[in-house]
């Protein structure tokens, strides 16, 4: 029986392995860049979003390069306000994560493959409302869909093999983030994909959305020093999804990654201020193999399950 199998048994345990070295410098530097961090990825998403519509650029290279600039901007935020610096990855690490990284972004293009007929049948090239309209229906209907699918990654016992390969490592940031089984990642943004194509979202609104979501889902999993206050209960953010990977089932909740309102509307809404997993990952490391196992974590989702030992008589 899995983590999560343990969890819908009422067996929630806690964790023997504490975070320490929390925190940035508490220079006004520090705090200053704490401050302006967010606005300016989110600034960078307008930007990035009017000029890629009103110029026509193609969605094929700007989503993947617009992709890159915030994991290299949060990347750096990583060493400048860390939430943790012991999160920060290894040598060793940073192979595994890259090879993750590519499976991830194979994963992903997998999915558009298999959508981007449908999507082209589908999908309007002009937007048939304005976008003003388009683009926040886009997101509630893309974020609702990940939100769901993510759940039930959590609480089916055959999606958690694949999901729980995200949940192995004991650390929150940036590189680790493309730790996932590629074929949770095709499942998700299929999901995803297609219901905005049914629903008859226009291409621009779509890659308007997109640009969001990726920011805001490499932005969650960073490991830095930033807190966005009432934001929290409208926007996603690193201190909610530190509590999600929390070894703690009672309060890992927060499914969504872009918007929080999804959380609240379906009670696994668990941050308030102040409040930090006191460890991260999976209770029983046994239960999967280790991030570096690469193969092995492809393959655990078919790997037999242990027999159940004997009641003693």
């Amino acid at each position: 029986m899995d983590e999560r199998e343990r969890a819908a048994d009422g067996e929630i345990h806690s964790a023997d392995y504490s975070v320490s070295g929390k925190g940035a410098a508490g220079n006004s530097a520090s705090r200053i860049l704490r401050a302006v961090a967010y606005p300016v990825l989110l600034l960078a998403v307008v930007c990035v979003a009017a000029f890629a519509l009103s110029l026509r650029w193609d969605p094929a290279w700007v989503s993947p390069l617009f992709l890159i600039g915030v994991i290299a901007y949060l990347a750096l935020l990583e060493r400048l306000i860390p939430y943790d610096r012991n999160w920060h990855p290894g040598k060793d690490e940073w192979r595994w994560y890259g090879i993750w990284f590519l499976l991830t972004m194979a994963g992903s293009g997998l999915a558009q493959l298999l959508v981007a007929l449908a999507v082209g049948l589908i999908s309007p090239e002009e937007p048939a409302r304005h976008l003003g309209a388009e683009i926040p229906g886009a997101l509630l209907a893309g974020s609702l869909v990940s939100y769901l699918v993510h759940r039930l990654g959590h609480r089916n016992a055959l999606l958690w093999r694949l999901h729980g390969v995200h949940h192995v490592p004991e650390k929150v940031n940036v590189a680790n983030n493309g730790v996932n089984h590629v074929l949770d990642i095709v499942l998700a943004q299929s999901l995803v994909q297609l219901t905005l194509a049914l629903v008859g979202f226009s291409r621009p609104a779509v890659l308007v959305a997109g640009l969001f979501v990726a920011a805001q889902g490499y932005f969650v999993h960073a490991n830095i020093d930033v807190r966005i206050g009432p934001l929290n209960h409208l926007l996603a953010s690193p201190e909610q999804h530190r509590l999600h990977h929390s070894t703690d089932l009672s309060e890992a909740g927060h499914y969504g990654s872009d918007l929080s309102c999804w959380d609240h509307l379906f009670g696994s809404f668990t941050w308030r201020p102040g409040r930090e997993p006191a460890a991260v990952g999976l209770h029983d490391p046994a239960s999967f193999p280790g991030t570096g196992e690469i193969l092995a974590a492809l393959l655990h989702p078919w790997r037999r399950r242990p027999a159940p030992a004997p009641d003693p008589e």
